[in-house]
């Protein structure tokens, strides 16, 4: 077999717009750290500045020399793309912690229902309101309207765990039951969003398929959980190499044939780093190797997938801030008052509702999956995949600052929930 090759020059047009994308990203991510916001959203600035709102728009033909100069550019650049979309959603999978702290178990319980399932059935009146507008090309309307309530009700797990690092607040009984109730928040929409790809790809909706579906990531979790307890006494001893390369086979490999079951790729990564964690989470050179490979994923294939995210975004054509700010406040008011709401049951106080409120409403990362994901996958139109990813980011800088505000005010209030 003879692989076909490309020129110098093609190869060296990607070095040039992989540097331009990492270096904007860089550039802006720590711009928008230093103000003390989530450093995704100036990655996606970043992306933003030399994409379709910014620089390409304003030198079409020149920019268009560095990321538009043969057909397949393109295509390369999205496997960079991809790639960071997978090593994103690996790291969250062995990050991800199921566990439930029995003396929570209320608000938790309480604050899932809210930040879930109250948003997702609020959102049915606004469905035909934006449809004309946000439906893909796909015309799938049963799909559209899965990552519309998706969107709606989505937390991020990466994003609030990175504010309650910077903050010192992790492991605090406030910062343990938002990761928690965002953990199994988000494996039920990822489910969900594994059916609206699947629907999609099918042009039929089948129940049957999509319970099998449902029932068997949630059993793989089960299953995992089940055997990671008889896992911790075992000491698997392996060498650094042999350590990245098992897991990246496993990364690979599994995403490519739960594919073919019809399992996005995006949450087979999810259930791989999962996995991951659960066999060798007890060690602590394999939580080291990790750290390691979080750094160099964080400083490169992660920067890019976000710049590429950003590069997409046109806000001065096929947009509509109008139908933005109407979707903003749908979702943000729908997750605020669903959580409000609930937590008068668990009789706490006004402030610690607030704090549920809006730290729920931060979107980051797993918004901009859910964005990018059903884009690609034609379920969703370009003006709704832009509306998706500045609700991701305006939702983020908000959780961000407020967290901040009340810790000025307050610095005990995190190790409370009354």
């Amino acid at each position: 077999m003879e692989l076909s090759l490309l020129e110098q020059a093609e190869i060296i047009r990607i070095f040039i717009a992989l540097a331009l994308l990492l270096g904007s990203a860089f550039v802006f991510g720590s711009l928008v750290e230093k103000i003390k916001g989530p450093r995704v959203v100036g990655e996606i600035l970043g992306g933003m500045l030399i994409g379709g709102s910014g620089l390409f728009l304003l030198f079409p033909n020149f920019m268009g020399l560095i990321f538009n100069a043969y057909p397949e550019e393109g295509k390369i650049l999205n496997v960079f793309y991809q790639m960071g979309l997978i090593f994103l959603m690996f790291l969250s999978g062995f990050s991800t912690k199921i566990e439930v702290d029995c003396k929570n178990l209320k608000i938790i319980s309480l604050v899932f229902l809210g930040a879930t399932l109250l948003p997702m059935l609020g959102c049915i009146p606004f469905f035909n309101v934006f449809q004309e507008y946000f439906i893909g090309d796909m015309g799938n309307v049963f799909s559209y309207r899965m990552v519309f309530a998706i969107g709606v009700a989505i937390t991020s797990i990466p994003v609030i765990s990175k504010i309650f690092f910077d903050m010192g607040v992790m492991n605090t009984r406030f910062s343990n039951a938002v990761l928690t109730i965002a953990t199994f928040q988000d494996l039920l929409l990822w489910i969900l969003l594994n059916m609206a790809t699947r629907n999609a790809d099918s042009g039929k909706l089948c129940f049957g398929d999509s319970l099998v579906v449902s029932v068997a990531t949630i059993g793989m979790f089960v299953v995992v959980k089940f055997l990671s307890k008889y896992m911790n006494g075992v000491k698997l001893r392996l060498s650094t190499n042999v350590f990245y390369t098992l897991s990246f086979i496993a990364l690979l490999l599994i995403s490519g044939l739960f594919y073919m079951v019809g399992i996005n790729i995006m949450y087979s990564s999810f259930l791989v780093g999962y996995v991951v964690k659960a066999l060798f989470g007890n060690l602590a050179e394999a939580n080291n190797r990790i750290k390691y490979l979080e750094h160099f994923v964080f400083s490169f294939f992660v920067p890019i997938y976000f710049a590429l995210v950003g590069f997409q975004l046109n806000v001065f054509h096929n947009f509509s801030f109008f139908r933005f700010v109407m979707f903003f406040g749908i979702a943000f008011g729908l997750e605020f008052i669903g959580t409000w709401l609930f937590l008068i049951l668990g009789k706490v106080s006004n402030t610690t509702k607030l704090n549920f409120a809006i730290t729920m409403n931060a979107r980051g990362g797993p918004g901009i999956v859910l964005a990018t994901v059903a884009y690609g996958a034609s379920i969703i139109s370009l003006e709704f995949f832009t509306v998706l990813v500045l609700t991701t980011m305006l939702s983020s800088m908000i959780a961000g600052y407020y967290l901040r505000l009340r810790q000025r005010k307050d610095k005990v209030f995190f190790d409370k929930l009354t």
